[in-house]
């Protein structure tokens, strides 16, 4: 994956959990947000890529079984 996709697969991670948890991302800086709003976004974030990492290593095992 090139740097420019995953950057913009982070930030579209990123969007989806600050709406997830309640907390108005503006476009570029957002240094206003408090550390529990940052840290709740950044939990959200790591939720998600565990359980993308989960159903995707799953699905892998699965295709070795089967073969």
């Amino acid at each position: 994956m090139s740097n420019k996709k995953a950057k913009a697969a982070l930030n579209q991670i990123k969007n989806e959990s600050a709406q997830a948890v309640g907390v108005t991302l503006n476009p570029g800086y957002n240094g206003e947000l408090t550390s529990r709003q940052a840290g709740s976004i950044g939990g959200e974030m790591v939720k998600r890529m565990v359980e993308s990492y989960e159903n995707n290593s799953s699905m892998n095992s699965s295709n070795y079984q089967s073969k």
